[in-house]
């Protein structure tokens, strides 16, 4: 058999089917994103995802699983020593990462990293806590404005975001803080997997508006990646959502922003009509974004409500040769405790027109299979010092 024109990698972000063994590690006991979701809500309007075998997968709540079900399904276990969105995606496309990016969610940055940002930007810090973008503004941004200080937080993913006044602090000058930052936090202890420019405008609180001016310093991956062995090849890579920016653009050749997780889907299911040769990666971030930090378990439901009936559509426009992949980077149970990640199994369900009858596979202790699986494809060689083996053979 010929392989598979066009490969669809799509990442349900955070959407873990229960703790692996050394979850406790990571401070995550029993935790259960997809299971915990089935659980308290009893069902869910989800039937392409359940006719392809997430049920038959990972059984929970009253749901039934497919008989005869059309995808092939598997879990995967994560290598590297992290359960973020960067560690997740680079091990799928190869990368093992043994030095986790750090978070501050409960601490805020240590002082020593402050008094080292304060002292190279030339401006006082203020906040430094974990906060939601737009509330921090509307705390602290008067306080800003009148003080010349720098409005400093973090969030419940590695990342270290700076807001600025574009009319008082001076975009260019707000941009380059933002590359100190990213400077200072290369360091191991203070590693964060992004520094975000935050821009707002307005004089006074209820008059505040961030803008569209937002700049990501994020790290590139520690080496090269599927993508790059794709883009090198000729191949196209398209990144829909985040993939951009977890990969600093490394190996992508076409790239869409999305506004939402439906956004993103619906960006998908447009590609698919277009002619391309090579991958489309995928993240659909609403799901870890909204609902798992948040703890929203209804609201988690409900997004993968919204994503089953796009699957359905994206089920129909996918063409005899082309290749679906469903996963996801880590867990946020949001029945748990705290806003953070979890560090669980993930799902990888596999769908093609040309197979035959779906099933479950072995379970594999690396996501790094699927970029392995894709180059595999492609005919492609991995790039060197990475990981990953490929099932390719499985998926026929």
């Amino acid at each position: 058999m010929q392989g598979y024109q066009r490969i669809f990698v799509i990442v349900l972000d955070s959407l873990g089917i229960g703790a692996m063994p050394d979850s406790p590690k990571f401070g995550d006991h029993g935790v259960d994103t997809f299971g915990h979701i089935l659980e308290k809500m009893e069902t869910l309007d989800i039937p392409n995802l359940q006719k392809l075998g997430m049920l038959n997968l990972h059984r929970a709540g009253k749901m039934e699983a497919c008989k005869q079900p059309i995808g092939r399904y598997l879990r995967l276990g994560e290598a590297s020593n992290g359960k973020d969105t960067m560690t997740g995606h680079w091990e799928m496309m190869g990368i093992q990462t043994e030095q986790p990016f750090q978070t501050f969610t409960d601490t805020g940055f240590p002082p020593e990293l402050i008094a080292e940002l304060e002292k190279q930007c030339g401006k006082r810090v203020i906040g430094n806590k974990s906060a939601s973008g737009t509330e921090i503004i509307e705390e602290l941004g008067e306080e800003e404005i009148n003080t010349g200080a720098m409005i400093v937080y973090t969030s419940a993913d590695s990342v270290l975001q700076i807001c600025g006044n574009e009319e008082t602090f001076d975009l260019q000058n707000l941009y380059r803080c933002c590359e100190i930052a990213r400077e200072i936090t290369m360091k191991d202890a203070w590693r964060v997997g992004r520094v975000i420019a935050r821009p707002y405008v307005g004089k006074k609180k209820g008059e505040f508006k961030r803008t569209s001016n937002r700049h990501d310093y994020a790290l590139k991956p520690t080496g090269p990646t599927t993508l790059n062995a794709l883009k090198d090849a000729g191949l196209d890579v398209i990144g829909v959502g985040k993939i951009h920016d977890i990969f600093c653009g490394e190996g992508i050749t076409q790239t869409y922003h999305s506004d939402s997780s439906v956004h993103g889907m619906e960006q998908t299911i447009e590609i698919c009509r277009q002619d391309f040769h090579g991958l489309c990666f995928v993240n659909l971030v609403d799901f870890d974004a909204l609902w798992g930090h948040r703890r929203n378990v209804e609201g988690y439901g409900k997004e993968i409500e919204k994503f089953d009936k796009n699957l359905g559509v994206l089920l129909e426009e996918l063409r005899d040769d082309d290749l679906l992949l469903l996963t996801a980077d880590h867990g946020n149970d949001p029945s748990y405790t705290g806003t953070d990640h979890t560090r669980e199994y993930v799902p990888l369900i596999a769908y093609a027109k040309q197979m035959g009858q779906g099933g479950q596979l072995e379970q594999q202790d690396t996501f790094a299979v699927i970029g392995a699986s894709i180059a595999d494809n492609f005919k492609v060689a991995m790039p060197e010092g990475t990981i990953g083996s490929s099932i390719l053979e499985q998926f026929k």
